[in-house]
């Protein structure tokens, strides 16, 4: 296998016999010269060490004539706002102009470069605007589109990140402390990326400072929560140093500590080191019941902790560690669910944590987690995380949307059938489930969408999901040949009792078109609907299909979601919670319909809509096959406005009279 290394070395090298070609030609004949370099560029640019050979070389780029003729040629009439899409163009001469262009801003920003219409401050300032703009990819927090990009997105990220170590984050630090607030919001499972970029700020402010206001503010509180949220943490004095503080202090003190801790907590879902620390020694406090304190436990949670301490203690000693410190929280509020007295919840935890791995199963966990801590140990605080936080489970850059949707249903709904299926995974590295009484083992299954499966999503997801994903497409596989949509018959086996066995889809599965769809459109308000399903609250969690869309309107694809429930919103508005398995539901999804996380009553983990912009991108539901007729008929303009936003996006070229065989579905 070729060194990474030694081919940017040897591109290195090639790209400057490029430019030295180049910068010797005729005006006339600079065209013809550029393609080579933009080649090199192009290749260069996804490399270790591509990024640093580009930068040091942007100004001679410049100068040798490489923007000559093209829409480059102008810096000041460039737009922030396209950076990233250019940079991720399926065109590699575009991207690559892209990228050479952005270096020279860098080079200016940075003073290590000189352009004679582009200064010092203004290409700092527009440096500033792409990563502002582009602070979802900056997180690395992947939605459908940057999925279907796949490593593009990934080098756009790279980039961003190239960019950002040298400009410095002060300038974009209030765009960026919203945007973790936003994030924390959602409660994700996988904490990793914020407490990287909440250390970056802290970092960026130790280094540089700030003005003072509400950006230091919200930066200082985020930056305090893993630091110093208590009064004897806020000197950050190290691990050691703070144990050794907890021996000298009185009760009232003690008491004050485990407040903090879980104030700031429950405040921001971040879990400090200091935290854990704390917790561990609490555990072996004899005189004070310090535990439930500093967990912040409510009148429920505290009720597990009287009728199962023995069992909670076993599960902090097993579980929370410096190297898993999120499952202090998700232990907390699996508490405060009460899922303890559901009846087989206590046994199968503790089976959980007297499990025997398997050894590729150990090695898979030290894979994705590292080997800090035991695999057991991540296996058992990925469990408590999954179930404290159902909404949290996120698929990563995968294209597993059906598994990791599973997984947070049945950690929602079914916590012991979850269970279950971990022991089946760990041990014996399969999964054994039924399709319509036929026994499907995952061992024997050829790899699904996922192969081997993530190491990027929690613990959880990354023992279940190479299983899962192969059993889903088996039972899909066992559909073939049956006219319609084969969730129909998959989702109802393969999630649970719960879900409703009939289904309505918006589209014939064979053309693409839409089928029936002001009918569809009907149904699901008559399903769903306060006002026109009889004031029927939603008991259990349905899966659900949307048509994804990107922030323009185009379709992107296919993509599997939960209904949660359908409420009124703060401003009165009928609305539709629902979980995303992508890692970050607040979405644009284009032409007015954005889905928001917060403001609108939604609870830590959901995503919302207005009613008729979420079913607008609706495409397959399902509903029960006995059910009342609806208190008052569904409006012919309500349904005209939904149609008029699915053919403004995802359904334009699908309408049958305007299509001549439509899109593939």
């Amino acid at each position: 296998m070729t060194d990474p290394i030694s081919d940017a070395d040897r591109l290195t090298g090639t790209l400057d016999l490029a430019l030295e070609r180049l910068e010797r030609a005729r005006p006339f004949a600079k065209a013809r010269h550029q393609r080579p370099v933009l080649d090199v560029v192009a290749r260069l640019m996804a490399l270790p060490g591509g990024p640093e050979a580009l930068y040091a070389r942007a100004e001679r780029m410049d100068a040798a004539g490489l923007f000559t003729g093209s829409d480059w040629a102008v810096p000041t009439a460039l737009l922030p706002q396209l950076s990233a899409q250019t940079l991720e163009s399926e065109d590699r001469m575009l991207a690559a102009l892209e990228m050479a262009s952005l270096m020279r801003f860098l080079a200016v920003a940075t003073g290590e470069g000189h352009h004679s219409v582009l200064q010092q401050e203004y290409a700092r300032h527009f440096l500033t605007q792409v990563l502002a703009l582009n602070l979802p990819r900056f997180f690395e927090f992947s939605d459908e589109a940057s999925r279907a990009a796949g490593e593009r997105s990934a080098l756009v990220s790279r980039v961003l990140r190239f960019i950002a170590e040298r400009v410095g984050l002060r300038d974009v630090l209030g765009v960026m402390v919203a945007e973790i607030w936003r994030i924390l919001e959602q409660r994700p499972v996988q904490m990793a990326p914020v407490k990287d970029m909440v250390t970056q700020i802290a970092v960026a402010l130790n280094r540089q400072g700030s003005e003072p206001g509400s950006e230091r503010l919200g930066a200082e509180r985020l930056v305090s929560a893993l630091f110093g949220p208590t009064a004897e943490t806020l000197d950050d004095p190290g691990l050691a140093a703070y144990r050794a503080r907890l021996d000298t202090l009185d009760d009232a003190g003690l008491s004050r500590e485990a407040m903090g801790f879980a104030r700031s907590m429950h405040d921001t879902g971040l879990v400090s080191d200091y935290h854990v620390a704390f917790l561990l020694w609490a555990l072996d406090y004899p005189d004070r019941p310090l535990v439930p304190e500093a967990m912040g436990l409510g009148s429920t949670g505290l009720d597990c902790w009287r009728h199962y301490r023995g069992l909670i203690e076993e599960l902090i000693r097993v579980a929370v560690t410096p190297a898993s410190s999120q499952a202090l929280y998700g232990l907390a509020m699996l508490l405060d669910r009460g899922v303890l007295h559901h009846a087989p919840i206590p046994g199968a935890l503790k089976r959980l944590l007297r499990l025997e791995l398997a050894p590729a199963v150990r090695d898979r966990i030290a894979l994705g987690f590292g080997a800090e801590a035991p695999a057991e140990t991540h296996l058992a605080a990925g469990a408590v995380e999954v179930i404290g936080l159902p909404l949290g489970v996120g698929q990563g850059a995968n294209p597993t949307c059906q598994s990791a949707r599973a997984i947070s249903m049945w950690a929602l709904n079914d916590p012991d059938y979850l269970l279950h299926l971990v022991v089946q995974a760990a041990e014996a590295e399969t999964v054994l489930m039924e399709f319509e009484g036929r026994p499907i083992d995952a061992a024997g299954l050829p790899a699904g969408l996922a192969g081997f499966g993530p190491i990027d999503a929690d613990p959880i997801s990354v023992l279940l999901i190479p299983h899962l994903d192969r059993v889903y497409a088996e039972m899909g596989r066992l559909c073939a040949g049956r006219a319609g949509d084969p969730h129909r018959w998959v989702n109802p086996e393969f999630h649970g009792w719960w879900v409703a066995r009939d289904c309505a889809v918006a589209v014939d599965v064979g053309t693409g078109l839409l089928d029936d769809y002001d009918r569809f459109v009907a149904r699901f308000h008559e399903s769903y609907h306060p006002a026109h399903n009889g004031d029927r609250p939603l008991i259990h969690p349905q899966p659900a299909g949307i048509a994804f869309t990107d922030a323009t309107g185009a379709f992107v694809g296919w993509h599997a979601i939960t209904i949660l429930r359908v409420a009124p919103g703060r401003a009165g508005e009928m609305r539709v919670y629902f979980y995303n398995p992508n890692n970050d539901s607040g979405q644009d999804w284009g032409c007015g319909v954005q889905v928001t996380t917060g403001g609108n009553g939604e609870r830590h983990g959901e995503g919302s809509l207005e009613f008729e912009r979420f079913a607008s991108r609706l495409y397959l539901f399902h509903e029960e096959r006995l059910r009342p007729a609806g208190s008052a008929p569904v409006p012919q303009e309500a349904i005209a406005r939904v149609r008029g936003m699915a053919v403004e996006s995802w359904a334009a070229g699908r309408v049958p009279q305007e299509a001549d065989g439509g899109l593939p579905a």
